[in-house]
């Protein structure tokens, strides 16, 4: 039996309790533990729920990225900007307390990756270093930059490598295992989710949803 929904007009609504809104029903959303380098050197780490692969080919990714309260840029929009790269690495279980720390409020010159207790590896095709620790690491160049507004950026990045753990790919098929991988996800408010609550649904053919409906 359906239930009633609630209606919501998004044009009546604050961009406040638009957020409310989308962080807490889409869900969960994959964290982007974003590592970029300020054109004087100083590493910067944060993480972005806002965020998702795109396309295959080209290989992009894309990052939303909010604006500081006063609309100038935060240190990843700004780096980005300056450098034209950046690294996307995948948060798992055994490091989301070491990313949590990275979200708080450092000032622009302080590395964020050294407070947490992370390594930085140096990146191969870019300038900007991926977190060690991280099980899976995209290095990514600047594709494109849409500023959807004064408040937020939305930037796509070609991905040009990849770092993953060699007990998480199978070289051979380039299949992942979810499971060693095992990668958390943001929910609403302060809440987190794994992704080992898992199961497999092939999709069916059409002659099996025929077969399925109501003689």
């Amino acid at each position: 039996m359906s239930r009633s929904h609630h209606e919501l007009d998004f044009s009546a609504l604050s961009p406040r309790e638009a957020y409310k809104v989308m962080i807490g029903t889409i869900l969960p959303r994959p964290i982007a533990w974003v590592t970029t380098i300020s054109p004087d050197g100083v590493v910067n780490a944060a993480p972005y729920s806002f965020f998702n692969c795109l396309s295959a080919d080209p290989p992009i990714l894309a990052l939303g990225v909010e604006n500081k309260p006063d609309r100038s840029f935060k240190d990843t929009a700004y780096n980005i900007r300056m450098t034209e790269c950046f690294t996307v690495n995948i948060v798992d279980r055994a490091n989301v307390e070491a990313m949590a720390a990275t979200a708080a409020g450092f000032a622009p010159d302080v590395d964020e990756l050294q407070m947490a207790g992370l390594t930085a590896s140096p990146g191969v095709k870019v300038a900007c270093p991926r977190i060690a620790e991280a099980p899976v690491a995209f290095e990514c160049e600047r594709y494109l930059g849409i500023e959807v507004s004064s408040a937020r950026e939305i930037i796509l990045g070609r991905i040009v490598m990849a770092h993953i753990r060699e007990d998480i790919l199978d070289p051979a098929t380039h299949y992942s295992d979810h499971a060693r991988l095992d990668a958390i996800g943001r929910m609403g408010g302060n809440g987190y989710a794994g992704t080992l609550d898992y199961f497999d649904l092939p999709t069916p053919s059409v002659d099996e949803v025929l077969s399925r409906q109501p003689k």
